[in-house]
Formats: structure tokens, sequence, C-alpha cells
């Protein structure tokens, strides 16, 4: 399972492994049936930080929630958006009503039926300012009236309509090639709102639509999912699936057979890599639609002057980087849009690496040289000794800027929430895509205003080449208007693009079919285990 800062911050499996997935305790009493049994899949994991599909922003929650619960639309292990519990639907001719039909007979885990009454409620709640969603903004904010009731001021969606039992209305603002993607997200799944009213922390005991059920949960050892044998598409083939949690290292669990897959840490890639070893043959590589950054806040000294964020920018040799920290495991960034996103633009113009110019950027900033400049700290993640990737930059800013860069480390479960409030003037940053469309890297992270726009960028005309887009109907124009709006981004340094994410996984010969996409999806249902 991939880890996760996604701001749901994506947080890079190879930079952190070894911190989110440090040694642990071994299991007690796990269930008969472990790795290598039939009907079993066995995983190690530190576990959701919640199940609730209105609050998870972390792919440390959505990988479990995607399993648990379901909505109107998914997508599919190709990417391709698929019909769920919506079986099928109708567009307006003006491109901004959706009606949706929903699939008769579904059912939550415990036997009620889903109307789109279930699904009104769940995005109401979503977006109701009590339940406290950082992501009901983001992919539930074009709906007509979802704005009001963020705000409060409104009781209800007035977008979302229920037809009747089976058909649910929902209008944006605006034509948007790109919405029914977000529906994708679990902030518009549907939940049971007599689950909900059980109490604060009913996602402990979920009644999801998923493909799976929570079967047990002990924090710490043991979480447990079987077999929803209510699923109402193709059932899935394994009977459960077993997470170890905090169980050990990962990989010395996967080499004595303990589990059946696991993510490679930055470690132990250049082994695994190694065709003579016996790993390698196990090993699946998979590039992600990721995007590994350092955040400037351009509202707080120093970095509200530009001259600063550029020459903190080409002070930093990224390939360095990337050769020997990360020992070629990634792809060097020039821009923000990663290879195999649509959009995605292999001439963008990088600020590079020159620290000649990056002093004299310095110099011509308001701040005149390094030792007038204000305190400056990197806000990254760990809990002790600074990673090698931390300390290489501050190493490069010292030797290139002459300016000492301090870092401060949050905890990685918390570091998500902590770094949309906290807003501070430097931080590390990982983004995955939830769906596949250069929107959802360029306006969302850079748009003035965005709730994920945690550096507090703002572009007069980047804005509106962002807002031309949203509503663009025409392809080609719409993809040229996103490269331009990447290279105002990227020559005003708006952040340093460090890295594209590549997953490094190893599964067992015998499980097979497990879908290892670039971007997050249910894939639990798709696995089946050969005897062996």
């Amino acid at each position: 399972m991939r880890q996760g800062l996604r701001f749901v911050l994506p947080l890079l499996a190879l930079v952190v492994a070894a911190a989110m997935l440090a040694p642990g305790c071994e299991v007690n009493n796990a269930p008969s049936t472990g790795a290598g049994s039939s009907d079993t899949l066995t995983l190690s994991d530190s576990g959701p930080v919640t199940l609730d599909p209105a609050l998870a922003s972390t792919d440390t929650s959505l990988s479990y929630i995607v399993e648990v619960f379901s909505g109107l639309v998914s997508f599919d292990p190709q990417l391709d958006l698929t019909p769920d519990i919506a079986q099928s639907w109708d567009l307006s001719n003006d491109g901004r009503t959706y009606t949706f039909h929903l699939r008769p007979g579904v059912r939550f885990h415990d036997g009620r039926e889903v109307t789109a009454a279930d699904f009104k409620y769940s995005m109401e709640r979503a977006c109701d300012p009590a339940t406290g969603s950082q992501t009901a903004e983001l992919y539930l904010g074009d709906i007509v009236g979802a704005a009001e009731k963020l705000s409060g001021t409104a009781l209800e969606i007035s977008g979302v309509t229920v037809l009747d039992n089976y058909t649910l209305q929902i209008t944006i603002d605006a034509p948007k090639q790109y919405f029914l993607s977000k529906l994708a997200h679990p902030a518009a799944f549907v939940v049971d709102r007599f689950n909900v009213e059980k109490g604060k922390e009913w996602w402990r005991q979920p009644n999801g639509t998923g493909p799976f059920r929570l079967k047990e949960w002990r924090d710490g050892e043991l979480l447990v999912l079987e077999r929803n044998d209510r699923y109402y598409l193709d059932p899935p083939h394994i009977e459960q699936v077993v997470y170890r949690l905090w169980g050990g290292v990962p990989m010395t669990l996967y080499e004595t057979g303990q589990i059946d897959v696991t993510d490679v840490a930055l470690s132990d890639i250049e082994r695994v890599l190694d065709p003579a070893n016996p790993l390698h043959s196990e090993l699946s590589v998979t590039p992600r639609l990721s995007l590994y950054v350092i955040g400037f806040n351009s509202k707080r000294p120093p970095f509200d002057d530009p001259a600063v964020r550029q020459a903190f920018c080409q002070a930093v040799d990224k390939q360095k980087i990337v050769d020997l920290v990360l020992k070629n495991a990634v792809t060097k960034a020039d821009g923000i849009l990663p290879p195999g996103m649509p959009g995605y633009n292999e001439n963008v113009r990088p600020l590079p690496f020159d620290p000649a110019q990056a002093k004299r950027l310095l110099a011509e900033s308001r701040y005149g040289n390094a030792t007038e400049l204000p305190g400056v700290t990197l806000t990254s993640m760990g809990w002790g000794a600074v990673p090698n990737l931390e300390a290489a930059l501050v190493d490069m800013w010292r030797r290139n800027l002459g300016v000492d860069v301090n870092v401060r480390q949050l905890e990685p479960e918390r570091f998500a929430d902590l770094i949309m409030r906290e807003k501070d003037e430097m931080f590390t940053l990982g983004w995955q895509a939830d769906y596949p469309d250069p929107q959802n890297f360029l306006d969302v992270l850079f748009h003035t205003g965005t709730s994920t726009n945690i550096g507090e960028y703002s572009n007069t005309e980047l804005d509106a080449l962002l807002e031309r887009a949203r509503v663009e109907t025409d392809e080609a124009t719409r993809m040229s208007l996103y490269k331009q709006a990447e290279q105002i981004i990227v020559s005003d340094a708006a952040c340093l693009p460090l890295f594209f994410d590549v997953a490094y996984t190893l599964v067992k010969p015998y499980v097979k079919n497990l879908p290892l996409t670039p971007m997050w999806i249910p894939r639990l249902k798709y696995v089946y285990i050969q005897p062996h």
C-alpha cells in the first residue's frame, strides 16, 4: 500500500518508507490464515488515520476507504472512469446538469438499500462545516449551492436533487470536463446516516457499500477486511485481507514469507533492481502521477520576494539529488505535471541549477544578501535524524547561497493536517493525482485562494488562464492553456519541483491480478491467489 501525504498529501514512499514503516512488535493472535493462504491476502501497514470518507486526506486512509465504501463512479485499473453505484448518467445540453441512474438493489453492508437520498445526505454532510472536511470544497465545490453549505449559510446543497429513490440530479456552476472524475473521490462516497449518528468514531464500525467490509481492527496490531457477499458488482475473489499493523520491517516480513506484497524502501532499491537477485523477478516498477516539491509560502518573508524563491530554486542541483540521494529511483521534475498526465509538457523551461545566478538573484532581492534574510526553516516529516533528502537541500542552500536553513519535523500522521493550518514559510510537499487531469495539479495547488494552495501563491495572469481552462470545451485549447499556466508557475518559482515518484513493489508469484497503477483506485477486489 502506498503511504501518503496527499493533502491529501501523497507521501512518496521512497523518501519516507523507513520512517512510516519502522520496526515494531510482532502481531499476536493473528488469524490462522495468512501469507500464502489461497483465500487471504496478507499485507503490512501502519493502519488508517480515519475511515470517514469525508475526513480522509492521506493515502494511509484512502487506500482502505475505497475498499469499504463506494460512490457514483470509479476508476478501473486502466484509469478509465466507469459506472459504480450509478449504472448510467445523462448530461444536459448546457453541460451543467448530470442525472444519475442508480442501480436498484445496492445495499449497505447491513442490508439496507441505498437510495438517491443517501447520496444527498452524504454530500451535504461532507460540506457541513461541523464535519470539518478538508476535501469537500475541492471535490464537491463545483456543485451549485455547495459553497453556501460549506460556509454555513445554507442547510442543503441546492444543486443536489433527489428525483426518486434511484435518480439523483447534480447541477454544477459551469460545464467542466473534469467534474465527473471528482465524484470518484471518497468525499463524494455514500455513507449510512444511521451509522454516522451512532457517534463521533462511527467509522470504527463502518457500514459501507464497498467490496470489502471491516471485520476486525486492533490498533497497532491487526486490521482485517472480509469479502462483502452483498457487493453489487463482481465480488472479490479472495475471502479476506489481513493487514499486520506495525508488525515489523515490511521487507523482512516479505522475505520471510509473512506478507504477500510490499513497497520497496529506498535502502533496498539497488539490490531488488539487480537481475541476479531472486527478488528481481517479483518486482514491478510503476511511475506514479505524483510530484514532490519544496513549497514556499509567498505571503511570508523571505519568500514573498520572487527573487528569493528563484534563488532558492537555482541553488539546488536536482539531478545530483536524484542520482546520489535518491539512487536514480525517481524522475527529476522540471515542471509540475508528471509524465503520463494529459497536458504533460516535456519542453517546459525549468529554472536551471546556476549557483552564480542564484547569488545574483539574492543580491537583487530587497534583502540584498544572505545575512539580511530572516530565519528560514524547512518543515518536513520525521521523528529524529534529518532525512538525507532534506540534509542535501540544506547543504546546497548553505554552500550555494550562504543561507543556513533549519529543519523542523512533524509526525508523519499529523503532517498533512498541520501543514495546511500552519502555513510555514518553506515545506516539503507531495501531491498525487486523484483524477488524471492537469486541473488536479495546476488549478488545485496554485490558483489564488484554493484550500490546497498551502504556499498561498497568487498570480492574476495564472488565475485567468486556469479559469479559462476550467470551462474550455476544446481539448487542444484546454491543454494549451494549462501549458502556459505551468510555465508561469515554474518561472515565477511558486515552488521548487524536485521529482516525480516511482513505485517499486514486490508481489509474490502466487498473487495474481493486483493492479499497480499510477494513482490510487479500489484494487483488492481484482486479486486472486493461486494454489502454491
